[in-house]
């Protein structure tokens, strides 16, 4: 049993019809895992930061590097306990932090937010997106950091009373 050229053609032309019409979407599908990459890549930062400010009952801070980078030390000393680059599942992901210039959260012993070594003022939210996507197809999501060292991953937008929603 085997194929004629004619139906290998239409076969051939099929496929690429197809991955034409599908491109587009999976181009937006690739964008909006980069910014969950990134959103989940500070967020799990910024939990490695407060856990290990309480397991060493010591101030431990995150300082947001490029975009969604960022490194944990301990501001006493200067030791990094752990890093991410941007290009970690996330290079066109970006990060606006507010309050604007703040790129510095510090957790004490405790897991609350305290004030940083430097004196510059605390992360208090972070929004993750792309300027790769238009608005209309972009799925940004936003860390909220709470001052008692809560934090928590939503999407601003999701409608109030869904569990998602900001």
């Amino acid at each position: 049993m085997g194929f004629t050229l004619i139906e290998l053609m239409v076969g051939i032309a099929i496929v690429g019809i197809l991955i034409m019409i599908a491109l587009p979407n999976f181009t937006i599908w690739i964008q909006n895992t980069q910014i969950r990459a990134g959103a989940e890549g500070i967020l799990s930062g910024l939990q490695l930061a407060r856990t290990e400010a309480v397991r060493r009952n010591v101030s431990v801070q995150l300082v947001l590097g490029n975009q969604t980078g960022w490194t944990v030390s301990l501001p006493s000393t200067a030791e990094t306990i752990q890093s991410r680059t941007e290009l970690e599942g996330s290079k066109n992901a970006t990060a606006t932090v507010t309050p604007g210039g703040a790129n510095t959260v510090t957790f004490n012993g405790l897991g609350r937010v305290v004030g940083n070594a430097d004196a510059s003022p605390s992360i208090t939210q972070i929004d993750v997106d792309t300027a790769a996507l238009a608005a209309a197809d972009s799925r940004e999501l936003r860390i909220v950091v709470g001052g008692g060292g809560n934090i928590r991953l939503c999407d601003p937008q999701v409608a109030a009373g869904d569990p998602r929603a900001c």
